[in-house]
Order: structure tokens, then sequence, then C-alpha cells
């Protein structure tokens, strides 16, 4: 225990020296502050166009933004932070596997799975970290210019959005295991979100699908319930706890 500790301190101090840490948080932080800030600035920008509109015979009226129009910038730039995150991330494994880092490692007695475990529980940390964060930040604003009560179900929706980006996670690490590249890992994640996302256009299994999960505004507006989604929080659960299984005997097999 103490080893695989030692192995997640490491890979923090690394996260940190890399300038990775610094880049992720900045990026979520400007996020956070993008969501209210364009939600604020929606009328002052439709009462410039409208300027311009009125000149051609378009009449455009006062345009009034809430809680809601900022949380759909939430949902909005959600992925943005996690396409950043994978691409930051997706050298976590690859570099130390050119490197032979990782040989020096196991030939010094460190266990493969406690390897892969302490890896994994840095991009779930930091994942975690960087999302919540994003969120407080526009929560708070949210709640200083206008009223976060007005959003249905807001938390479930956010909790559902950080649990579809721990499934990509998992797909970073379980990729990672099998290429020797991020750009390996990139293309693996890139296509398996694309096979899910087709998957969704079939009616009778899109309730069962886990993007689902990214649908957060249908649920802060009151247009689906919290039933609705219980499928898929199932199904990505399962996904999740599937891509971990599965990169430990890929992992152990594979040759460093």
């Amino acid at each position: 225990m103490k080893t695989m500790l030692a192995f997640i301190k490491k890979e923090w101090m690394e996260q940190v020296r890399s300038g990775q840490l610094i880049i992720l948080g900045i990026i979520f932080v400007l996020l956070g502050i993008m969501n209210p800030a364009i939600a604020k600035l929606t009328p002052w920008l439709v009462e410039i166009m409208a300027e311009t509109l009125a000149q051609s015979g378009v009449i455009v009226g006062t345009v009034t933004v809430n809680a809601l129009d900022s949380w759909q910038q939430f949902f909005k730039n959600a992925p943005l932070g996690l396409i950043a995150f994978i691409i930051i991330q997706s050298r976590i494994f690859t570099k130390e596997h050119q490197s032979g880092t990782l040989v020096l490692v196991v030939t010094r007695g460190m266990d493969r799975t406690k390897i892969l475990v302490a890896k994994a529980t840095s991009l779930v940390a930091l994942w975690s970290v960087g999302y919540w964060l994003s969120f407080t930040i526009t929560y708070g604003y949210n709640g200083y210019f206008w009223d976060n009560d007005i959003a249905h179900n807001l938390l479930f929706s956010v909790v559902c959005w950080w649990l579809f980006g721990l499934l990509m996670v998992s797909l970073v690490v379980l990729f990672s295991t099998m290429a020797k590249s991020n750009t390996g890992v990139i293309a693996g994640v890139g296509f398996s979100a694309l096979v899910l996302y087709m998957i969704s256009f079939y009616p009778k299994l899109s309730p069962y699908t886990p993007t689902l999960l990214t649908a957060g505004n249908a649920l802060v507006r009151g247009l689906k319930k919290i039933r609705e989604y219980q499928n898929s929080v199932a199904t990505t659960f399962a996904l999740i706890v599937l891509c971990f299984t599965l990169c430990i005997p890929i992992f152990n097999k594979k040759q460093l």
C-alpha cells in the first residue's frame, strides 16, 4: 500500500512539473467562468444585433436570461473540458512505455497492478477535481447573478455528466494498456465515443446508452425525469467496471 501511495504521489508531482496540472486547472476555471459570462452577455449582444437587424426590418424583442441559460452553457462547454482532458492525459501511460521508465519500476519490484491502479486513481482524481471545480465556479456565479433553485434535478444532472466523463477516463486507461502511443489512445477513445453515439440513435437502445447522461439540459429544464436516466446510469457504471477490470490482465501481459 505504501509503494502504491508513493507512486500516486510521484504521478501528481509529474503533473505539476510538466505543467499539465496548471493547464487543466486554467481550462476548467475558464470554462466555469465562461458559462455565466456568456449568459450574462447575451442580452447585450442581442441588443447590438437588434440595431443592425432593425435596419433590415427585423424587430428583436427584449431578451431576459436566468440561471438556466448559464447551466445550458455548462452542459455545452463540458465536452470541451473532457476533450482537453483526454488529449492532455493520453500520454500518462505511453510516455513511460516509450522511455522505458516502466521497465525500471517493475524490475525494482513494483507490482504491475499497483502501477495501473495508481495511474488510474490519478486520472479519476484529476477529472473529478477539474470537473467539480468548474461546476462550483458556475454555481457560485449563478447564485450571485440569479437563482440556482430554478434548475430542476441540478445535482443529478451534473453527476450524470461526471459519470460519463469517468467512462471516458476508464477508456483512456484501457486503451493506454493496449496502444503504444497517445495517438492510439485518443483514436481508441474517440472511436468508442462515436460508437456509443451511433447506438443512441436506435430508439430501443437509446435509454441504455451512456450518451444519454450528457443530456443535462433536459433535466434542469424539467423536460425529463430522473427515472428516465436510471438504465443509462446502470449501463455506464457497468462499462466503467468492465474497462477497469479488463485493464489488469491486459497490462500484466503487455511487453514493457
